[in-house]
Order: C-alpha cells, then sequence, then structure tokens
C-alpha cells in the first residue's frame, strides 16, 4: 500500500483547519481519501466541490441512485469508499 504524506491536526484558523471542521460536522470524520490532499487545500476544496456537483446537483438520477452507483463502483474496485 502507498504512503502518502499528509495532514491530521491542521493550523487553527487555516483553510485546511475550515475544511476538517466541516467534513467532521458532515461525516463524523475526515475521511482519509480527503486527507491524501491535506497538503494542498485548494486542491482538496476542488475534490468536495466535484463531489458536490456530482452527488448533489440537479439531474435524471435521484440521490439513491447516485449513492447505489458509487457503491457499485467501488465494490467493482474493491474499494471502501
Amino acid at each position: 500500500m502507498a504512503w502518502i504524506e499528509s495532514i491530521d491536526q491542521p493550523e487553527s484558523g487555516s483553510d485546511l483547519e475550515r475544511i476538517y471542521r466541516e467534513q467532521t460536522q458532515q461525516a463524523g470524520a475526515v475521511a482519509n481519501v480527503l486527507k491524501i490532499h491535506s497538503l494542498a487545500p485548494h486542491v482538496l476544496a476542488a475534490h468536495l466541490e466535484m463531489y458536490r456537483a456530482a452527488m448533489h446537483s440537479r439531474g435524471a438520477l435521484s440521490q439513491t441512485d447516485r449513492e447505489m452507483i458509487a457503491v457499485a463502483v467501488s465494490r467493482s474496485n474493491s474499494c471502501h469508499y
């Protein structure tokens, strides 16, 4: 398994600290798949925007359909995310 440097405890008041706080409030913790972007908070912010657009924007697919597709793709790729 690859090792990727990440920041677990960002500096108080930083953009990264704000993003981590928001993610912790929404999901209970910051997922490792997000922490891999911690050295470049602007990339993490872009990742989250892309995720929100893909999973929560208006479209023909329901939220449930989108989640089921994500689970099926993750399962196919042997990824627990």
